[in-house]
């Protein structure tokens, strides 16, 4: 992948409004994969007796992640939107972690990217929520 496609990806993010409010920050990204860590805040707390962040916070990571996947495959030469995403959320996330997603796209047609990713805490051999997605390739 260019640099100039990662930075265009990097710059896409940051644009985001909801990903500034929850603190994304792209780990890293390149050829149809991306890495963005969301810190514990307590603003994202769901349920304040557990500490839990709430699920609407790892959805978004998760879907935005995605989304970054695609802006940085080869053959996905401009934007993206998300068409289709299915969240299976496995566990809460460990209060007072970051929770960090991976997503890469795994086959793209002309019109579509179809993309897996993972969130997890500290705990990475479990999981908090796996998600698979359908977003659109643009400008092809």
């Amino acid at each position: 992948m260019t640099a100039n496609k990662a930075q265009i990806a990097k710059q896409f993010i940051a644009f985001l409004p909801h990903a500034k409010a929850l603190g994304m920050e792209i780990v890293e990204i390149g050829d149809g994969s991306a890495e963005i860590t969301m810190p514990y805040a307590d603003h994202l707390v769901g349920d304040p007796k557990t500490g839990v962040i709430h699920g609407g916070a790892v959805s978004a990571l998760m879907d935005t992640c995605g989304g970054a996947a695609v802006m940085s495959h080869p053959d996905a030469p401009a934007g993206t939107a998300t068409i289709d995403l299915r969240i299976d959320y496995m566990r809460g996330a460990t209060p007072g972690q970051a929770i960090t997603a991976k997503a890469h796209v795994y086959h793209i047609t002309r019109t579509v990217a179809f993309v897996r990713a993972t969130a997890c805490d500290e705990d990475t051999d479990r999981p908090v929520a796996s998600a698979t997605g359908a977003f659109t390739v643009e400008g092809r």
